[in-house]
């Protein structure tokens, strides 16, 4: 727009993109304080007649340094995210007008800490049918992501120096959270079978909790394997000790059949089932959930009073109505599809690109692969490289605390439609290549 141009009124652009005035209203107002806009009353809303020179005092102590503005597309490679393309956003615009429409004197008070009862309902119904969990509706705990799930946990079970297994290589927040709580993180090794329980057992036996990926580890890909579910388990009832089962990316498989739910044989109730709408919705969201075992209901929903006394309800509610009704099963199906084909035409644009020179080793399901640079440096070189080209790889090496799962870089294909692999891995091998 240029200077002196006049803006829709704020209930006129509300209308238009489906959103609350009161958001208009308070952008309207930074942008006129911050002095892009100047407000005329009754006349309206214009562009200020002193934004060129703005601009052009920008443009002089500006340093020529390019960054990414928040509302733009993620960077290609980028770990963490679906397919922000492919999300519903007018179906799930019209459930959240009909959920406004609904709101009540109740819903907008302090109520639910352990989450609203109509999703906590719709989890149980989807993890009977999804993950063969059976369990009831005060077992589920709504959190604020995984890392309110981890959070809660450490709160219900833990104290300052106990132990703690983690997979090695493994998720980096749990490393670091964890070790902040005074915790001693035990790094265990992982094979072509996850976890190694052996290794485990015979050199921290007294640990009080494993934390584990068992259908998709992170960041290798691999499922833990029947025998080591069942010495997991074993483990925990022996030692009186817990698991927290981590299925962040459970819904993304696709070949074979989908391991089980190391929840849905937990005959000895050992096991904390921690997932997250972040990867299936979208992760601005921040809900996930907790199905506890049954004899800390209680204990949790004190400790959910003391510690935040929940999660938005607005938020819940809405979620609720997608899972509820039928949405989220049909948007998980489209979204395997997609990734499926997504996943293909990355590795084999690499494979055409680069030849023998990357080696790429596909695991069953996930939402990113690892591909192996063996002649072009260490790993962590290549990902800042490959930043530099606007590409966000991560090195493998940099998930490890103790044992080396080698050199790599892990990338997600999740963002990358089937048309726009070619462009992407001719970017990465530029930036490998140094040109």
């Amino acid at each position: 727009m240029q200077s002196g141009e006049r803006l829709p009124s704020t209930r006129s652009l509300a209308a238009q993109l489906s959103i609350a005035r009161g958001t208009i209203d308070l952008t309207y107002a930074r942008l006129t304080g911050e002095g892009y806009l100047t407000a005329r009353g009754q006349r309206g809303t214009i562009v200020s007649s002193e934004l060129r020179q703005h601009a052009r005092s920008a443009e002089k102590t500006t340093p020529s340094i390019s960054t990414k503005a928040p509302d733009s597309p993620p960077l290609p490679l980028r770990l963490g995210l679906p397919a922000l393309d492919l999300f519903p956003r007018k179906v799930w615009v019209r459930l959240a007008a009909r959920e406004a429409r609904k709101l009540s004197e109740e819903s907008l008070s302090y109520s639910y800490p352990t989450g609203l009862p109509a999703l906590r309902e719709a989890i149980v119904a989807y993890l009977a049918v999804a993950r063969g969990i059976v369990c009831r509706t005060e077992q589920v705990i709504v959190t604020s992501g995984y890392q309110g799930a981890q959070n809660l946990v450490a709160s219900l079970l833990l104290k300052p120096n106990d132990q703690i297994w983690l997979e090695d290589p493994g998720y980096v927040f749990a490393q670091n959270a964890f070790a902040s709580l005074a915790m001693r993180v035990i790094p265990i090794p992982v094979d072509g079978e996850g976890l190694s329980i052996d290794y485990a057992r015979a050199n921290h036996k007294d640990a009080r909790l494993a934390v584990v990926t068992p259908t998709h580890q992170f960041p290798l890909g691999m499922p833990l394997s029947l025998p080591r579910r069942r010495a997991l388990l074993a483990w925990a009832g022996e030692c009186d000790a817990w698991v927290l089962e981590d299925d962040y990316d459970c819904e993304f498989h696709y070949s074979g059949h989908k391991p089980p739910a190391l929840k849905s044989i937990d005959a000895g109730d050992r096991v904390f089932y921690a997932g997250s709408f972040s990867k299936t919705l979208f992760p601005g969201l921040r809900l996930g959930y907790l199905v506890l075992p049954a004899g800390f209901i209680d204990a949790a929903e004190r400790t959910c009073q003391m510690l935040h006394r929940g999660a938005a309800v607005f938020e819940q509610s809405v979620a609720a109505a997608f899972l509820s009704e039928g949405y989220f099963a049909r948007h998980l199906r489209r979204m395997r599809t997609h990734y499926r084909a997504r996943r293909k035409a990355l590795v084999e644009e690499m494979e055409k690109q680069f030849g023998t020179d990357v080696q790429i080793t596909l695991q069953p399901g996930g939402l990113q692969i690892i591909a192996r640079f063996p002649n072009h440096g260490p790993d962590v070189e290549l990902a800042d490289r490959a930043r530099r080209h606007g590409l966000t790889p991560v090195p493998l090496s940099g998930r490890s605390l103790k044992h080396s799962a080698g050199q790599g870089l892990l990338m997600s294909f999740t963002n990358i439609r089937e048309d726009e692999a070619a462009g992407v891995v001719t970017l990465l091998r530029q930036a490998i290549a140094r040109t």
